[in-house]
């Protein structure tokens, strides 16, 4: 039983080192992603306990890399981060847990334990809403066969309104979790967003699945046709 720390604080890695070989584990450990990515590519190992906040590469980086590596190990992050839309963030990327320092001992070595039962089957991380796909580990979008280009700022809207589909979400929801807090500008960039959205992902499907609910916000639904333009009147 073979498991990989990557993490940069020492004395908490050494701890967590020490206690597993304790428990019968074998332990490698890396104090910053990029010596954590490539232990993880280059070994075999049964979890994975990566931090998320290293130097040189972060643990969502790490984690990526290793996903697009087609690499299945179940990973568990540790974090001292313990926002719900970090975790999301996480999960989305391929993350089988999340431990939010500080943590016990005994609570790791039970989800260590769990996560070695259920194994790391391969699965594709992958966002779906109709036809419409975003790959959180590439940072993809299509729909369909069609691959559409998005800026930053048009991803993470997008990825957002995916994580949150058939459900109504307001203007400040979405500045509070796409925009930076240090965001000063007026709520009307979303309606400036949004329009730019669809334009490429509904408009030239002849679709319309982004929605603007009238005093309450926006809604992602799956494949629905636009209404088609009235016939002009006989003169």
């Amino acid at each position: 039983m073979r498991i990989l720390i990557v993490e940069d604080e020492k004395v908490l890695a050494e701890t967590v080192r020490r206690g597993l070989r304790n428990e019968g584990f074998v332990v490698d450990v890396a104090h910053d992603g990029v010596s954590g990515m490539s232990a993880a590519i280059e070994n075999s190992y049964d979890v994975i306990l990566l931090d998320l906040m290293l130097p040189l590469k972060n643990g969502y980086d790490v984690l990526k890399g290793i996903r697009e590596h087609r690499i299945w190990t179940p990973v568990l992050m540790l974090t001292a981060k313990d926002g719900e839309y970090d975790q999301t963030d996480a999960f989305d990327l391929g993350a089988d847990d999340y431990l939010t320092k500080p943590f016990s001992f005994m609570v790791l070595v039970a989800r260590i334990r769990a996560l070695m039962r259920r194994g790391g089957p391969e699965r594709p991380v992958v966002l779906a809403v109709g036809t419409l796909n975003l790959d959180p580990v590439s940072r993809s979008v299509r729909r369909g066969d069609t691959h559409i280009g998005l800026t930053a700022k048009e991803y993470g809207l997008l990825h957002y309104l995916m994580r949150r589909h058939g459900q109504v979400v307001s203007k400040s929801e979405i500045l509070d979790n796409v925009w930076d807090s240090a965001f000063e500008g007026g709520d009307n960039v979303v309606e400036v967003y949004m329009g730019y959205l669809r334009r490429k992902i509904d408009i030239p499907f002849g679709l319309h699945t982004l929605t603007t609910i009238r005093g309450m916000g926006y809604m992602l639904s799956p494949d629905r046709a636009a209404a088609a333009s009235p016939a002009p009147a006989a003169e």
